[in-house]
C-alpha cells in the first residue's frame, strides 16, 4: 500500500509499505476513505520534533473496516468507523474517569496518512456510523477522530457555559472548532483571535460573534475593552505556543479558566498572574473517544458542520504539497483522499 513518510523537516514522501495485518486479537485494519493532515504534523515537518527518518505520518481517518481481531465483537468488516487519533479500551480506570488520552492500553495512531491503517483497541476506539454516509458528509465525520474533540475538550477544559464570553486563540483547525464547540455550549460571546480573512468567515460561520485581529498587548486590549474591562469568562488556547499561552491568560478575566489543546513548544506559564487572578489552566490530549457519541449525533443530525474546516482536498499522491500549503498557510486543513 502507499503512505506519507517523513525522512527529514520538510522531507514528506509517498512511499510503499506492507499493508497493514491483524498482530493481536483487539486489532481493526481499516481501509482508508479520508486521511488529513493536522496541525500538529507540522512540528516535525518543521524540524521542532525529532524524527525517525522515514516513519509513516498521519493520525487521522475514517473508513471502512477490512478485518478484525477476534477479540473485536462490535464491529465486521463494510462497516464505516471514525477512528480517534488516540486508541483505548474504553474499560480501564483512566478510560472510565474520562482521560481516554491516557488509557492503560491505549496507543496513536501511526500511518493515517495512507491507504490502510491499523487500529489497537478497536472495540474501545472505533466509533461505527449507521450505514454508509454521503460522501458530502466524510469531511465532518473525518473531524471527529481529532479536531472537532479537540476543539471541544478546550472548551469543556475551559468550563464554557451558557451565557459566557469566550475568547478562542488560534485560528486553525482547532480554533475554529474551538469556535463552534463554544456557540454550541451556549456562549452568548465568542471572540475570534484571526488575523486571516478565510478563517475569519469560517469563524463566523461556527458561531464567532467578533473577531479581533490585534496581538500582543494591543489584542488584550481590545478585548478588554469589548468586555467592559472584565476579561473573558473562559479562553481557548489552541496553539500551543508560549505567545499564545501568554495572549490566553493575558484575555481571562480573574476567576476565570483558560482551557488548552495546543501541544506545547516552549510555553512558560505566567504563574504570578495565575496566583494573583485566580486564573486555572486545564486540558491537554484529548480523549476523543469520551465525546464521539454526543459529536457523531451532532454531525449526522446535520446540527454541525465542522468538515468546513477542510478548505483543501487532495490525492494522497499529492501530500507532499499538503504540507506546503499548511505550512505556508495557504490551506486551513488539507484532507486526503487514497
Amino acid at each position: 500500500m502507499r503512505v506519507a513518510t517523513i525522512h527529514a523537516p520538510g522531507d514528506i514522501r509517498l512511499e510503499e509499505r506492507p499493508t497493514p495485518t491483524i498482530t493481536a486479537p483487539t486489532d481493526a485494519v481499516i481501509k482508508i476513505t479520508a486521511g488529513c493532515i493536522c496541525g500538529s504534523d507540522l512540528w516535525p515537518y518543521r524540524g521542532a520534533n525529532d524524527i525517525t527518518a522515514g516513519s509513516p505520518i498521519g493520525h487521522e481517518m475514517v473508513g471502512v473496516v477490512e478485518e478484525v481481531g477476534s477479540e473485536v465483537r462490535s464491529f465486521a468488516p463494510g462497516d464505516f468507523v471514525v477512528a480517534p487519533f488516540c486508541t483505548c479500551d474504553n474499560t480501564c480506570a483512566h478510560c472510565r474517569n474520562g482521560a481516554h488520552s491516557a488509557c492503560r492500553n491505549g496507543g496513536m495512531i501511526a500511518g493515517g496518512q495512507g491507504e490502510y491503517g491499523l487500529v489497537s483497541q478497536a472495540e474501545g476506539s472505533l466509533v461505527k456510523t449507521d450505514g454508509m454516509p454521503d460522501p458530502e458528509l466524510v469531511p465532518s465525520l473525518l473531524s471527529l477522530a481529532d479536531v472537532f474533540p479537540t476543539g471541544w475538550h478546550c472548551a469543556v477544559s475551559a468550563g464554557v457555559k451558557k451565557g459566557d464570553t469566550v475568547v478562542v486563540v488560534g485560528d486553525g483547525a482547532v480554533g475554529l472548532c474551538g469556535v463552534l464547540a463554544a456557540s454550541q455550549m451556549g456562549a452568548e460571546r465568542v471572540v475570534a483571535m484571526s488575523r486571516h480573512q478565510p478563517r475569519q468567515e469560517i469563524a463566523r460561520q461556527f458561531g464567532a460573534t467578533d473577531v479581533v485581529a490585534e496581538r500582543g498587548r494591543e489584542g488584550a486590549a481590545v478585548i478588554k475593552e469589548l468586555t467592559d474591562g472584565v476579561g473573558a469568562d473562559a479562553v481557548l488556547e489552541c496553539v500551543g505556543t508560549n505567545d499564545a499561552m501568554l495572549q490566553a491568560f493575558a484575555v481571562a478575566r480573574p476567576g476565570s479558566m483558560v482551557g488548552f489543546v495546543g501541544v506545547p513548544h516552549g510555553v512558560q506559564l505566567p504563574i504570578s498572574r495565575m496566583f494573583s487572578k485566580n486564573i486555572g489552566l486545564a486540558g491537554g490530549v484529548a480523549p476523543v473517544r469520551r465525546y464521539l457519541p454526543e459529536l457523531l449525533e451532532l454531525v449526522t443530525s446535520g446540527a454541525v458542520n465542522p468538515g468546513l474546516v477542510f478548505d483543501t482536498v487532495l490525492p494522497l499522491s499529492e501530500v507532499a504539497d499538503g504540507y506546503k500549503a499548511m505550512d505556508e498557510r495557504t490551506a486551513i486543513k488539507v484532507l486526503l483522499q487514497p
